[in-house]
């Protein structure tokens, strides 16, 4: 099914809509062949931390996961925007002191946990924050990791000609089917480079990483293994209170999913060999969360135990001040068609 309209996320407070979400999307095969689609298939997005996944490809590809070696935990940690919580703090920080490193090595800047409770107890502590408190120091750590291994240079590796970022854009353009090196460029939140793609490029790139059977042994490979690590580890992922977490965790294994800033959103269905990818027009992500549980879910990713588990990623509850239920963010009722 394709649909030239993009699905509509409502917002209701009482007995009416408050608000409304655009939200463009495709569900394609590794061949490209698109299975569903919503709105504009080819608009151009930044892909934000949802490329997280793709950017792990060289810490394997290059040798640089086995020569450190890193668990599958890391792996999976390295394709982290996650909450910044002790446990993931400390991922980094035994990952970097293991290759004679530290958080001083990390060029994204630190700052408090973006979970509520743990960034209440961090200010009450006055909990000191490093960079590797960062929600980006998994992927980081993986940057570090490789530079070393190839003997690059570890100061700068942020910076857009630096060969890890190089290998950033060279192996998104190729998973992607797309030439990045003329398009919209920009600076990510953790300072890495971001590069502008179709919303079906970045379809494909994950479709490839669903099924990478036809990618070259060594890239497949590395594919299939951090996937494996999401799907094993998905606390590591994000954290608590996180829809990836969540929905990862009642997956049971059948799928990945990695969550982009400005609504953009990502799911590798590994059993079934699709990609799909979302951007939510106006970059909210409670509407991208709710599109992507209910897409994934359409495509028969989660029993009903696993129905169960997500409901209220699948339909959020609101709730004002007091607790009491306000009203729900929710599919539109016709958007299957």
């Amino acid at each position: 099914m394709i649909d030239k309209n993009p699905i509509i996320v409502e917002v209701t407070r009482g007995t009416m809509v408050e608000s409304r979400h655009r939200i463009h999307g495709i569900v394609c095969d590794a061949s490209g062949k698109v299975i569903h689609g919503w709105g504009d298939l080819d608009m151009s997005i930044y892909p934000r931390s949802a490329i997280k996944p793709m950017q792990a490809v060289p810490l394997i590809e290059t040798g640089a996961a086995d020569a450190v070696s890193a668990s599958e935990a890391e792996i999976a940690f390295a394709c982290a925007s996650h909450n910044g919580e002790h446990h993931h703090v400390n991922m980094s920080n035994t990952w970097l002191k293991r290759i004679s490193l530290s958080h001083q090595n990390l060029e994204c800047i630190g700052h408090i946990s973006i979970e509520t409770a743990t960034s209440y107890a961090q200010l009450r502590s006055n909990e000191v924050i490093t960079n590797a408190h960062n929600n980006c120091s998994g992927k980081h750590s993986g940057f570090l990791a490789t530079a070393q291994h190839m003997g690059e240079p570890l100061i700068g590796y942020i910076a857009k000609d630096h060969p890890v970022q190089q290998r950033m854009e060279k192996i998104l353009s190729e998973l992607g089917g797309c030439d990045l090196s003329n398009t919209g460029t920009g600076i990510d939140g953790c300072g890495i480079p971001v590069m502008a793609m179709p919303l079906s490029a970045l379809a494909l790139a994950t479709a490839r990483m669903a099924a990478p059977d036809g990618l070259e042994a060594g890239r497949a490979l590395a594919c299939e293994r951090i996937t494996s690590a999401m799907m094993a580890y998905p606390f590591n992922v994000a954290g608590q209170n996180r829809f990836d977490t969540d929905i990862m965790t009642a997956g049971k294994g059948e799928f990945a999913t990695k969550t982009g800033a400005e609504g953009v959103h990502v799911g590798i269905l590994v059993n079934r060999g699709y990609g799909v990818a979302i951007k939510c027009e106006d970059g909210a992500k409670r509407a991208a969360d709710v599109a992507m549980g209910n897409i994934i879910n359409m495509l028969g990713g989660l029993d009903e135990t696993g129905q169960e588990a997500v409901a209220h990623h699948l339909q959020t509850p609101i709730s004002n001040a007091a607790g009491a239920d306000a009203g729900e963010i929710r599919m539109c009722a016709d958007w299957q068609g």
